[in-house]
């Protein structure tokens, strides 16, 4: 090879070599990513896009669950609310059998919009009296939410059982 046509071939080499360099960081990597984070996007707008079909499909099931957990809070007047949830603890007491021991109410301010009511309920009985007074507290109409549930012994044969229930009560501020 002549010289002149090697200094050509280099030089057309290395503009190549340049140019491809140029190509490869500042115009493939950046439009890969480009892609890249483009098909993430729309991944996760056919995801949203099926959850709100989703929820559209079930708008009427949900629709009717917020109107049962609307009408069945606890009044926002803060001792009507705790004469009902007395005397729900009483009627189910009575059902099942359970003595109750002790209840201890106690309200939380936790948004303009609804309050809560903690209440730690105690209930002495067998286990049958027992186990009707939790299915009775759990699928009672009143807007309780079961946290916590202790259940201890009080004789060597475990005939005599107490229960602690930790619940909270919602009562709604805003009812529309």
């Amino acid at each position: 090879m002549k010289i002149k046509n090697r200094q050509e071939f280099l030089l057309v080499l290395t503009i190549a070599a340049f140019a491809l360099l140029v190509g490869v960081n500042f115009i493939f990597e950046p439009l890969q990513d480009w892609w890249s984070a483009r098909a993430t996007q729309v991944k996760d707008l056919r995801t949203k896009v099926n959850d709100g079909n989703q929820l559209i499909k079930r708008e009427a099931g949900i629709r009717s669950r917020w109107d049962d957990m609307r009408n069945n809070a606890l009044p926002a007047n803060t001792s009507l609310a705790e004469q009902q949830l007395l005397t729900s603890f009483t009627a189910w007491s009575r059902s099942s059998g359970a003595e109750i021991t002790g209840i201890m109410p106690q309200w939380k301010n936790d948004s303009t919009n609804y309050w809560t009511l903690d209440c730690r309920v105690e209930a002495a009985g067998d286990i049958g009296a027992l186990s009707r007074f939790l299915y009775s507290v759990e699928k009672g109409p009143t807007a309780l939410k079961i946290d916590s549930v202790e259940l201890s012994g009080h004789d060597a044969t475990g005939q005599q059982l107490t229960l602690a229930l930790q619940i909270n009560g919602l009562a709604l501020l805003n009812q529309k």
